[in-house]
């Protein structure tokens, strides 16, 4: 409204410069800021400020509606985005917590497999000093046995080289005998 005035003033202005040439009333100028002021009263008579003012509201309510709206969507967004950061910072202490308790997994597996695997070699090692003693014991008794019957053939062919046949029934009788006393 003070625009419209500002040019109201300015062609009275320049109607006055056009006054002092030839009248006022011969001025174009004159008839057009007359036109102007008629029509500016008419819209103003009719209402048209009121209507443009409140369409004017109207619009600057729906921009400030549609500017609330952008704001609760951004807030809304912030927080999606803060739940998504939040659970992406759970998953992540998630995965650190089972990547840890995997290696802890491993590690118990490991001791258990090296304990394992000790026992193992232990309990072969037994077996095998076990079936090598046996061996070594086997083995003696077959060289002591061997070495018995050797002794046995070779005292035999002593004493037969040795004693005569009274000498040698009489020390199988006393043998017999004394065989005897040690089985009773």
């Amino acid at each position: 409204m003070i625009s419209l005035t500002l040019i109201a003033a300015a062609a009275a202005e320049e109607a006055g410069h056009e006054a002092a040439s030839g009248g006022i009333f011969a001025q174009t100028s004159f008839w057009v800021l007359l036109a102007f002021i008629i029509v500016i009263g008419v819209f103003a008579r009719a209402g048209l400020h009121k209507s443009m003012a409140s369409g004017l509201d109207k619009r600057s309510n729906r921009i400030a509606d549609e500017l609330n709206e952008a704001r609760k969507m951004r807030e809304e967004a912030q927080e999606l985005l803060a739940q998504y950061q939040r659970r992406q910072r759970e998953a992540e202490s998630e995965a650190a917590a089972i990547i840890e308790q995997a290696k802890k997994d491993a590690k118990i597996l490991n001791a258990e497999a090296h304990d394992k695997i000790n026992a193992q070699m232990e309990r072969r090692a037994k077996a095998a000093e076990e079936k090598i003693a046996r061996a070594e014991a086997q083995a003696l008794s077959e060289v002591r046995g061997r070495a018995a019957d050797v002794a046995i053939a070779a005292a035999r062919e002593i004493i037969q080289e040795r004693m005569d046949t009274g000498a040698q029934n009489a020390f199988i009788e006393k043998s017999i005998a004394e065989l005897r006393g040690k089985l009773n």
